[in-house]
């Protein structure tokens, strides 16, 4: 009886853990985190097949993601708050840039860094890496270093929510804006209260939409100039996804279809960049992207804080 070899046996695991990502109780965090254990214990069977995956599910996913927002209903409760949001996500980014430079980060890893923690996290880093032309090395540092905040989120919002007294009102605010990842602000306002649960998950999904001009703006940057070349296509799709979604008839009974779509895509899609972080790149980075990531989230969450409290 042959005994398989080693890259058969990777090719094995890498196949079977890719298609548990796309399980219903398999989230993306789960499956980022599979993909860098992957990366510890074996070797990527095929590096641009990876890579190819890694690239074009990302983009397609943050297309899908558009179908799950309502055009009408984001314009409405954005309008409601749009200074407050405006200025969170510009500080945020503010601050970033100036965390990462003090750090001596590498610019695009702490522009994805600042754009997770300013817009959706997982989503907003998905579409900031084709625009900054991030590699998957880059992508994957600033995926894990958000969604370790994001898992810290999710236990420690309500407890801070409670001993601060907070409304209803004050803490699905204060999530919706301090919180990285929709599906975290989801979980955190959940456990708060159902009043909590429906502000926060709207007003995150606004703030979902400044992916659009962020994005462009990051993409044009690149080259100092506007032009065709430099436009993500994929941004493009998300607004007329979103499009849809909200004006043609019958479109929205496709809604949860896409929305699982894109989440199974966009978990797939962090396996194979998890895949990507092995030893050698994670003793290389360090730890300075992750103190980026706590010092901007300690300064947003306590800024916004105080701003919910005196506001609401």
């Amino acid at each position: 009886m042959k005994m398989k070899s080693p890259n058969q046996s990777n090719k094995i695991v890498y196949i079977v853990l890719a298609l548990l990502t796309l399980t219903p109780w398999v989230t993306p965090a789960m499956s980022l985190f599979a993909g860098i254990i992957f990366a510890l214990l074996f070797k990527i069977p095929n590096p641009t097949l990876n890579k190819n995956l890694s690239n074009n599910l990302m983009k397609w996913s943050v297309v899908f993601l558009g179908f799950g927002l309502n055009a009408v209903d984001a314009m409405k409760t954005g309008s409601e708050g749009s200074l407050i949001t405006f200025s969170s996500i510009a500080l945020t980014l503010t601050f970033g840039a100036y965390i990462g430079k003090k750090l001596g980060l590498d610019k695009t890893i702490y522009r994805l860094i600042a754009s997770g923690t300013a817009i959706c996290g997982g989503s907003a880093i998905a579409a900031m890496a084709p625009a900054l032309k991030a590699d998957q090395h880059q992508i994957s540092v600033a995926m894990a270093t958000v969604f370790i905040l994001n898992a810290v989120a999710l236990v420690a919002f309500p407890v801070i929510g409670e001993y601060f007294h907070l409304s209803q009102t004050q803490f699905g605010w204060w999530a919706a804006l301090a919180i990285h990842d929709t599906s975290a602000v989801v979980g955190a306002a959940a456990k708060y209260g159902e009043e909590a649960l429906q502000i926060a998950t709207t007003v995150k999904l606004t703030r979902a939409l400044w992916i659009v001009p962020i994005s462009l703006i990051a993409a044009f940057s690149q080259k100092g100039k506007m032009s065709l070349k430099t436009m993500p296509v994929f941004i493009l799709g998300f607004i007329v996804a979103m499009l849809i979604n909200s004006y043609v008839p019958g479109a929205q009974a496709f809604a949860p279809l896409c929305k699982f779509i894109a989440h199974k895509g966009l978990s797939l899609a962090l396996f194979t960049v998890g895949c990507t972080m092995d030893v050698s790149s994670v003793k290389h980075v360090g730890t300075r992207p992750m103190y980026q990531g706590i010092a901007l989230w300690v300064i947003v969450s306590s800024i916004s804080l105080y701003a919910v409290i005196h506001l609401f």
